[in-house]
């Protein structure tokens, strides 16, 4: 029997050469008799400075970047890696019995549209007749089992844990989202994707990335480790579309448009708040969507599907049912015509696709007022470039508390609101209480107006302090409505 430390190439072990395995750690205070400890360095934790209370707790063998100093210890092996957060993901595919090889594994990476375009490919191969598994920021599915989502993309022992239990449900296919994080943190190593795709990159994460480049080396990345026989797909219209298949070795890169020449082509035909008529590949269809955003999603869907090699013709009926994900341009609508929309945009780019969406539809002379806040402990850049863009587009803005974590709330709308000049501020609103933004937004519109409210879309919290406190804007404004 192979042992999963065979799977790490150019490892060096110090003591026992295999022990037995009960389980794999990379938490020290989940550390049981008989379980790996794999020391991970990451953003806030050294998990090295807790190797001796991993193996005091019972660990038989413990993987690092470095021994820890003084003794070690006889029983336990030593497991000499590069890089443990590697080590970690290569280890768990390996305990797992390496589930992705089973499955065709279908990526989503890029800034907006993952949750959208991962969700909707479960849904329409399911459809189909396939037996699949999600995993998104919304919802993790185990062909019909609904598990609570804890990461966009999670650790690679829930990864991989998860992907063992859709090849136990019979699922052929896994849809996922791939955030920038979990690339560089190595949490998809040693998965075997069939195919990604590529939706566009704007403003985000630079808290993390620090630059604008280290983003979309990240993204990049991602593509550059496909396997040969896998597909890429990606968004010509977005500049760096093509720059992420530079280093790809991928037997197939194929394209996807609405303003370009492409493999697979979309065009919007005719737009209403109730859907639009699209035009795929030379083919028409009504679709439950709108919005230009939401036609790239859609054309990125076909084209993956054709990648899979499913039915044209029956491909284009499914998308034709499908409704939008929960949470993305949701629309709840008053007795008195007002109605609200409640989407996830939380960056400057997404937050114009839906108010650009909304200002083509809206009637002469209604309004659009816009309640959005911005995280805490994120991206603080974008902060004034959310607030511009919100009053800009709107009749009236109203800037209020998103997720502030450990931050102030008045102290990040201090940040959105220095970036108003005279003219958008007298337009502009400031309510720290979420809640409180909602209902006087409810209060402003009058039937036929429109109301976006933006950032936590799906999301069914408040997270304050360290503390999730229940608060879902659908539920708000359904009350503000009443």
């Amino acid at each position: 029997m192979v042992h999963i430390f065979e799977s790490l190439e150019g490892a060096r072990i110090s003591g026992p050469q295999r022990p037995g395995v009960r389980n794999i750690q990379f938490n020290s205070r989940k550390v049981e008799r008989g379980d790996v400890f794999v020391a991970v360095r990451g953003t806030q934790v050294d998990g090295h400075a807790y190797i001796r209370d991993a193996v005091a707790q019972g660990a038989v063998a413990v993987v690092c970047e470095s021994l820890p100093e003084g003794d070690l210890e006889p029983e336990v092996s030593y497991v000499l890696v590069e890089d443990s957060a590697a080590a970690l993901a290569r280890l768990a595919a390996a305990y797992y019995g390496h589930p992705s090889d089973r499955l065709r594994l279908v990526g989503v990476t890029g800034t907006n549209g993952k949750t959208t375009i991962a969700t909707l490919l479960y849904d329409l191969f399911t459809a189909l007749g396939h037996r699949c598994g999600l995993i998104s920021t919304v919802v993790y599915r185990v062909a019909e089992e609904r598990i609570e989502s804890t990461h966009t993309t999670p650790d690679p022992l829930t990864l991989n844990r998860l992907m063992a239990r859709m090849v136990e449900a019979g699922c052929d296919y896994c849809f996922m989202e791939v955030s920038s994080h979990s690339i560089v943190q190595q949490r998809i190593e040693g998965l075997t994707f069939a195919g990604g795709i590529f939706t566009n990159i704007t403003h985000d994460h630079l808290d993390y990335h620090k630059t604008f480049a280290e983003y979309i080396r990240a993204k990049q990345a991602f593509f550059s480790r496909l396997p040969k026989e896998a597909f890429a797909l990606t968004n010509i219209d977005d500049r760096n579309g093509e720059v992420m298949l530079q280093n790809s070795t991928v037997h197939r890169k194929a394209t996807y448009s609405l303003r370009n020449v492409a493999d697979y082509h979309g065009r919007i035909v005719e737009e209403h708040l109730d859907g639009m008529q699209i035009e795929m590949n030379g083919r028409e269809l009504w679709v439950q969507f709108i919005g230009r955003f939401n036609a790239y999603n859609l054309t990125a869907i076909y084209g993956a599907a054709m990648e899979l090699g499913q039915e044209s013709v029956e491909v284009l009926r499914i998308l034709s049912t499908l409704r939008p994900v929960s949470g993305r341009f949701e629309q709840i609508r008053a007795a008195d015509g007002r109605l609200a929309i409640v989407d996830y945009a939380h960056t400057p780019d997404a937050l114009q696709n839906v108010i650009d969406t909304i200002n083509e539809l809206r009637r002469d002379g209604a309004q659009l007022i816009t309640v959005v806040g911005c995280g805490g402990n994120r991206d603080a850049t974008k902060r004034p470039v959310m607030a511009r863009v919100a009053a800009d587009g709107s009749s009236r803005a109203i800037l209020t508390s998103d997720n502030p974590r450990f931050e102030e709330p008045q102290a990040i709308l201090d940040e959105m609101r220095g970036g108003l000049d005279a003219v958008q501020l007298a337009r502009t609103l400031t309510i720290a209480d979420r809640r409180e933004a909602i209902r006087t937004a409810a209060a402003l519109a009058g039937p036929g107006d429109i109301i976006l409210v933006a950032g936590k879309g799906h999301e069914p919290y408040q997270e304050i302090a360290g503390v999730r406190h229940h608060f879902d804007d659908r539920e708000e404004v359904a009350a503000a409505f009443a």
